[in-house]
C-alpha cells in the first residue's frame, strides 16, 4: 500500500505541470542568502553535520547540497564544505562537482573547498569556528545531524554577522538553532527540502504519496477511536491481524 501510494504520487507529479508545496521560509531564503554572499564577495559555508553517510539526515543534507551548489555556481560564489567524516567528504565532492556541471559552470568547482577536518565532535566545531572567523562567510547553512556543537557553530556564525539557515533531525538541538539562526527547518522539513528546492518530479511525487499515507493513517485512527467509543472494535482487530 505504501509503495503504491508513492508510485501513484510520482506518476501524478510527472503528468501535472505544478505540484503546490507549502512555503518553507528557510528554504525560500537560500536564494536570497546566496545572492547576498555574491554581492558582498564572500563565500557560502555549508556544514553537513557530524554523522556518517548512513544517517538519513546526512543523505538529505547531500540532496540539499546539490541544489545549493547549483545556486552558488550560477552566481559565481565560493562554496566551503567542511566535513567531519571522510566518506561524507567524498560524496560531498561529487555532489558539488555534479551541481556545477548541471548549471554549465564546471570551472566553479574547487576540490580543495570541500574538505575533511576531523571526526572529533568539538575538534570539528573549533575548526569550523576558525574557518568562519578567517573567511567571514556571508551565509552559513547547517543541514544534517548535529549534537552539542550546534550552539558553538551557530553562535560564532551569529557573531560574524552571517545569514544562517539550519535544519536537523536532532530535536534536542532545535532550540539552539532557533535562537541563533535566521531560519530553522523543523522536523520533516529537512527531508522535504531537496524536493522543495529542486522541484524534481520523482521527489515531489514521493512527498505527495507520503502525505496521502499520513492522511490515511490519521483518518484510520479517528475512525478507530469513534468505533471503539460505540463498542465496535473491527479496526483494532484488523490491525492486530
Amino acid at each position: 500500500m505504501c509503495g503504491f501510494a508513492i508510485f501513484l504520487g510520482i506518476g501524478l507529479a510527472r503528468h501535472r505541470k505544478e505540484i503546490t508545496l507549502r512555503r518553507i521560509a528557510g528554504l525560500a531564503a537560500i536564494d536570497e542568502a546566496v545572492g547576498r554572499a555574491t554581492e558582498m564577495g564572500r563565500p557560502v559555508l555549508y556544514s553537513p553535520g557530524i554523522s556518517p553517510m548512513s544517517r538519513v539526515s546526512t543523505m538529505a543534507s547531500m540532496n540539499i547540497l546539490g541544489t545549493v551548489a547549483e545556486r552558488v555556481a550560477a552566481h559565481g560564489t565560493r562554496l566551503l564544505v567542511p566535513c567531519a567524516d571522510a566518506v561524507v567528504m567524498t560524496v560531498a565532492q561529487e555532489v558539488v562537482r555534479e551541481g556545477c556541471l548541471r548549471v554549465g559552470h564546471p570551472d566553479a568547482y574547487e576540490e580543495r573547498d570541500v574538505f575533511f577536518l576531523t571526526e572529533s565532535q568539538f575538534g570539528y566545531a573549533a575548526a569550523v569556528d576558525g574557518l568562519m572567523l578567517r573567511e567571514r562567510p556571508a551565509t552559513n547553512l547547517y543541514m544534517g545531524s548535529f549534537a552539542a556543537e550546534s550552539l558553538i557553530l551557530a553562535e560564532t556564525g551569529h557573531v560574524t554577522g552571517a545569514i544562517q539557515v539550519a535544519g536537523t533531525d536532532s530535536t534536542i538541538q532545535l532550540a539552539f538553532f532557533l535562537v541563533t539562526c535566521d531560519y530553522t527547518l523543523i522536523g520533516e522539513e529537512l527531508y522535504a527540502a531537496s524536493a522543495y528546492l529542486s522541484r524534481e518530479p520523482s521527489l515531489l511525487g514521493c512527498l505527495v504519496g507520503q502525505d496521502w499515507l499520513k492522511i490515511a493513517a490519521i483518518l484510520l485512527a479517528v475512525l478507530g477511536a469513534l468505533l471503539s467509543t460505540f463498542g465496535i472494535d473491527m479496526v483494532a482487530r484488523a490491525l492486530v491481524r
